[in-house]
């Protein structure tokens, strides 16, 4: 899966660990979300869409 993670953090110079700090999981999952090697849980994806103020749509393709 496809996402903008990566785009959206670096846009509010934020690092990966106040990322991971943020959404309450290790520095290795932010990282691993961004290269697409790791599909979030919904939960997840909800407060990742949530912190950005964006859809979940709007920040994962398929």
């Amino acid at each position: 899966m496809n996402n903008r993670i990566q785009e959206l953090r670096q846009q509010r110079g934020w690092s990966q660990a106040h990322l991971a700090e943020t959404l309450e999981v290790s520095r290795q999952t932010v990282n691993a979300l961004e290269r697409g090697r790791y599909d979030p849980s919904l939960p997840l994806a909800f407060r990742i869409a949530r912190l950005f103020d964006l859809t979940i749509e709007d920040i994962f393709q398929p």
